[in-house]
């Protein structure tokens, strides 16, 4: 059934009238005659029936004219939603946060897409782990990934530097340096650090332990899958952490943070994607972009 004689249709059973009809329509009214006579050999019954003042509706047009209304308002609104998809403004992304980037910089993200692109649904996945978010982009379950990037990243894969950030003490509130303006990292040579896992696990990991190292001692290391976990063990006064600066987003009473004395140490935070994005995942992309460099 051709949609160009149900508008025809549903054009003559509002105007019950041929020479208005054709006139919205913008055809000749044989023309308009024509379609109806076809359309009703499309379904096998007479839809109209004329008289020499109206058009009446048969029970077969009143209820042809329900259901065609219908099926013309969802083939406008998916041929509306298929041009915002085709121009990169609808649809579903999938974003993945580690997780010194989720409590910061995953709620700006969010508030970002939705006032900009309120077509756009986004899937979010928070305090992930780097390597973890490499592989999930690499097998296409996910189509971005803000992580804390080391080493070459694998094949096929873009990442996009968005910011450095530098590392903070984590302290217990009631520790002894808590009241120091910035910390001496040597301070806290003997003290346990509250730290991601290491291994391939994480990439934060080794990137505190060489600054401890820089700083003359090896810490003994107490490892936590997630940063909120990380924070809470520092609160409880289980050792001290080194934390990204957006970690302070997360705001755990207990807990105070403290820049490094001497000269920053800062980590890297990334966008990755694959290759050949699509529109749709190049505005999220630029969101996530202009989120990370606003302060």
């Amino acid at each position: 059934m051709e949609t160009r004689l149900l508008r025809s249709f549903v054009v003559l059973a509002e105007e019950q009238h041929f020479g208005r009809a054709a006139a919205r329509l913008h055809v000749a009214q044989p023309a308009l005659s024509q379609q109806l006579k076809s359309l009703e050999q499309q379904v096998g019954a007479r839809l109209l029936e004329r008289t020499t003042r109206r058009v009446e509706l048969t029970a077969a047009g009143r209820l042809l004219q329900e259901r065609a209304r219908g099926v013309l308002a969802a083939l406008d609104r998916t041929a509306a939603d298929l041009a915002l998809v085709a121009a990169g403004r609808a649809g579903r992304v999938r974003l993945g946060f580690v997780g010194t980037a989720t409590y910061e910089l995953l709620p700006s993200v969010a508030r970002r897409v939705r006032s900009e692109l309120p077509e756009v649904e986004l899937e979010l996945h928070g305090e992930q782990l780097a390597p973890a978010l490499l592989d999930s982009v690499v097998a296409d379950d996910l189509d971005l990934a803000v992580l804390r990037p080391a080493g070459p990243p694998p094949a096929g894969l873009v990442v996009q530097e968005l910011r450095r950030e530098p590392l903070l003490v984590a302290l217990p509130a009631g520790h002894r340096l808590a009241g120091q303006e910035r910390v001496g990292l040597a301070e806290l040579a003997g003290e346990p650090l509250v730290a991601h896992p290491g291994g391939r696990r994480s990439t934060l990991q080794p990137l505190v332990l060489d600054a401890c190292r820089a700083a003359g001692f090896e810490p003994e290391v107490i490892e936590v899958g997630e940063t909120g976990t990380l924070v809470a063990l520092v609160a409880a006064g289980l050792g001290f952490g080194l934390v990204p600066e957006a970690v302070r987003a997360l705001r755990l009473d207990g807990v105070v943070h403290r820049p490094l004395a001497g000269a920053p140490v800062e980590v890297p935070l990334a966008l990755v994607h694959r290759e050949g994005p699509s529109a749709l995942v190049q505005r999220v992309a630029e969101a996530v972009r202009t989120a990370a460099a606003t302060p």
